[in-house]
């Protein structure tokens, strides 16, 4: 299935989408639901965030190719982690497929996209396993991690380099019964592939990050859970692009990009 979340005429509901088609619901696949009758064209639908998380979790370095290419970028040796590390972001950084990104107007750049893809989680968890991590997760979207690399260098809680407002856009839909290590994940800027992989690389699954998080810290419904991005993260984004995550079972994150003026 594939859930997403829509407004219309100031309403704000969630609905199951098949094909051009959505099928509005009562009620929230995060609780209980059930679908009515009504049924709307897709293009008609305003879309929102798929879910609005209570903690965001993201994964640090998670793929080998990404970490090879910041240390030729940058002539360092970063080794490949050890250990998974688990970071945040904040909500206020989220928006929806085909809402803007902002690049505030002091950003000395480069600003970068960083596709991904992101768990959603579907029932409150605590002290999961490896083993029965995947039955608290609903689904799964897609991520853009922008990042302000000259402020992330300088900022060591990266408070601006990754949770300006706009920089985390996520959606466009939450789609379910999916392999998290089966599925390719592409970024294309101004209709240009600039990235692509596929997620059987991750260095830690989903599953490792859910067991580790429950461990001390309990998920709840509408949780997220970001897994990192592989290969390079380049070009750079500027004013008057457009960029697009895109996963085929789960749709395209797609948001235009401008730079605020001064």
């Amino acid at each position: 299935m594939k859930f997403g979340r829509f407004e219309l005429q100031g309403k704000t509901f969630f609905g199951l989408v098949e094909g051009d088609q959505v099928v509005e619901l009562d009620g929230s696949p995060f609780e209980s639901w059930k679908a009515t009758t009504r049924k709307h064209a897709l293009a008609a639908l305003t879309l929102r965030i798929p879910c609005v998380p209570s903690v965001f979790y993201c994964a640090g370095f998670n793929y080998l190719a990404h970490i090879e290419w910041g240390n030729k970028r940058k002539g360092t040796n970063v080794k490949a982690p050890e250990k998974a590390d688990i970071g945040y972001r904040t909500n206020n950084a989220l928006i929806a497929s085909g809402e803007t990104i902002v690049i505030p107007a002091d950003s000395p750049g480069p600003v970068q996209f960083e596709g991904e893809l992101v768990a959603v989680i579907g029932k409150t968890a605590r002290n999961m396993t490896e083993a029965n991590a995947l039955d608290c997760v609903l689904g799964y979207t897609l991520g853009n991690d922008l990042s302000e690399r000259t402020w992330q260098k300088e900022d060591r809680t990266q408070w601006r380099s990754k949770n300006c407002d706009t920089f985390k856009p996520m959606g466009p839909f939450i789609t379910t019964g999916l392999d998290p290590l089966d599925l390719t994940v592409s970024i294309d800027v101004n209709g240009q592939r600039a990235a692509s992989y596929h997620t059987s690389k991750m260095l830690f699954t989903a599953q490792h990050f859910i067991a580790k998080i429950t461990r001390y810290s309990t998920l709840h419904p509408g949780d997220v859970i970001w897994l990192g991005t592989d290969d390079a993260t380049q070009p750079d984004l500027k004013h008057g692009d457009t960029v697009e995550i895109s996963c085929d079972p789960i749709g395209v994150l797609r948001n235009p990009v401008v730079r605020a003026q001064g």
